[in-house]
């Protein structure tokens, strides 16, 4: 197999999926641009902030993919380049794609409200409760995973670390220049992504030399406070800049695939058990954020429903960036498909791997192979570290909600406080950091994923209530909760035998609160009629 007839071939499907399945999925969910969007109704300057969708886009991507695209489908590729491709490919199309889409446009019909509230008028009070726990532990398991990423990457690589701080302060340049100072959005667009650039070389120049530990504390002292600054000062300007480092990796990839045409070094197919891991559920979980991931329903009813203009733009922003980063997970793919498995070893980590693979793909234009290799290490580690800040804001959101009564829209104690709400979500997931990046990614692929058949079941209800067609988002849930709690299980096993008894707790926790979610739900969702108004 050769890896430029796939790329084109996945582009070319996405392509035909978006104008397609896309369309037809908001004609039938009743898109409507004469809604007036929260970001209008809502508008309150902090989170609640009108933006060009292309603007929102960069900030929802940027979010969206991290390093999850990358890791997951480089990790499951033991079992062959073939079930992985076909994940990816169906994946995005009809379970990630609608996911995203579904959990956005649901959310919007919601004053921007989590899939939390979603739940709370669609099935009931308790559910939300539940669903709010299940979620922030995710989010907590995000941070944990996450933080320990870009400590290590930042450790290892003082450019990388310095150029990421550069890139911190050019976004608050740039929101005060567009937001305070009415500076074009075209000009500081330009402008901003020269000196974006301007910053790699600042950070070869100067590179910050800490150790992983400092790193880990740093960064949690940033995202901490990066949740409760307003979103227009720093975490929508930093995305929307980082968005162009992406795009530009992706096309130097993808072009050095036309050029360089690799032809595949790995099996198509290795089996259905390899090494003790069963392709039903591992390969699902594994590839995760490649064909579906349940933080994006966070991302979506949490920060991006906050700020999109217009329903219209729903479709683009929620099916498109799926099958964008579908596109990323195809090429994270291929980089570790066309290497022996000796190199493979040599190389370790799956960023490595990736590294290592864009970079030698660009070579084919003129790129020097270190440079390139540096850019694409450099792009992951500030996706990633967009993750996590976003993620840290997601937790105060749901802390908050948790703690805040629907009625009145009134906190009911202390913890509502968003200092209170973004602390406690950093500290803990700061502090299962510690443990290590290998320990908490197993339990946070299962988690993430049940989170993702959690967030279809609450859209399944409102598109029920609404009387609007939900099958679509039916099977993929089945789906989904076969596979993850079925890899609950295995992970719950697995622990009890290594003696992680903390992971084992929390995968039980979630295992129990996902169970109760089903019951509380199916009476929903098999009623004749709703007695629930929209």
């Amino acid at each position: 197999m050769n890896g430029l007839l796939l790329i084109i071939s996945v582009i070319i499907i996405f392509i035909i999926a978006y104008a397609t399945y896309g369309a037809w999925l908001a004609k039938k969910w009743g898109i409507d641009i004469s809604i007036s969007a929260p970001s209008h109704r809502l508008k309150d300057g902090i989170d609640y902030v009108p933006t060009k969708y292309y603007v929102v886009l960069g900030h929802h991507f940027a979010s969206i993919a991290g390093a999850g695209p990358i890791v997951g489908p480089i990790s499951a590729a033991f079992f062959g380049w073939v079930p992985v491709a076909l994940w990816i490919v169906i994946g995005s199309i009809f379970f990630g794609g609608v996911h995203d889409f579904g959990s956005l446009f649901a959310s919007m019909r919601h004053d921007g409200k989590s899939i939390g509230e979603i739940i709370n008028k669609n099935i009931g009070s308790s559910g939300q409760k539940l669903f709010v726990i299940f979620a922030w532990l995710t989010l907590v398991l995000v941070i944990a995973a996450f933080n320990n990423i870009v400590a290590a990457t930042f450790a290892s690589n003082g450019a990388v670390a310095t150029t990421s701080v550069y890139f911190i302060v050019l976004a608050i340049f740039f929101g005060i220049a567009v937001n305070k100072k009415g500076i074009s959005i075209g000009i500081a667009t330009i402008v901003g992504v020269i000196l974006l650039f301007v910053g790699i070389w600042f950070g070869s120049a100067f590179p910050i030399v800490l150790s992983k530990e400092i790193w880990m504390v740093l960064l949690m002292a940033y995202i901490l406070i990066a949740a409760v600054t307003p979103v227009w000062i720093l975490l929508q300007p930093r995305d929307y800049l980082n968005s162009y480092l992406l795009y530009a990796m992706m096309a130097g990839g993808v072009i050095g695939l036309l050029l360089y045409r690799p032809a595949f070094e790995i099996p198509a197919f290795t089996g259905f058990s390899v090494n003790g891991q069963f392709l039903f559920p591992m390969l699902f979980v594994t590839v995760a954020c490649g064909a579906i991931s349940g933080f994006h329903s966070l991302v979506a009813s949490g920060t991006t429903s906050k700020q999109i203009d217009n329903e219209r733009d729903a479709k683009k922003i929620g099916y498109g960036s799926m099958l964008i980063e579908g596109v990323l997970a195809t090429i994270a793919l291929i980089s570790i498909a066309f290497i022996t498995a000796d190199k493979a070893a040599e190389l370790g980590s799956p960023i490595n791997i990736f590294a290592n693979g864009v970079g030698t793909f660009m070579t084919t234009f003129g790129v020097d192979y270190t440079i390139g290799s540096s850019f694409v290490s450099l792009a992951i580690s500030a996706f990633a570290l967009t993750t996590l800040d976003t993620t840290a804001r997601l937790g105060r959101f749901l802390v908050q909600e948790f703690f805040t009564n629907k009625e009145e829209e009134a906190p009911t104690s202390f913890f509502a406080n968003k200092y209170f709400a973004t602390t406690v979500t950093v500290l803990l997931g700061g502090g299962l950091g510690f443990m290590g990046y290998a320990k908490v990614w197993p339990i946070f692929g299962s988690s993430n994923q049940l989170l993702a058949a959690l967030s279809l079941l609450a859209v399944a209800a409102y598109l029920k209530h609404i009387k609007k067609a939900n099958s679509m988002i039916i099977i993929p849930m089945v789906l989904m909760f076969l596979v993850t709690l079925t890899a609950l299980g295995f992970l719950i096993r697995d622990n009890i035998a290594t003696g992680n008894f903390l992971l084992v707790i929390i995968a039980i926790l979630l295992l129990i609160l996902a169970v109760i979610l089903i019951i509380q739900s199916y009476k929903i969702l098999t009623k004749k009629e709703s007695t629930i108004a929209e």
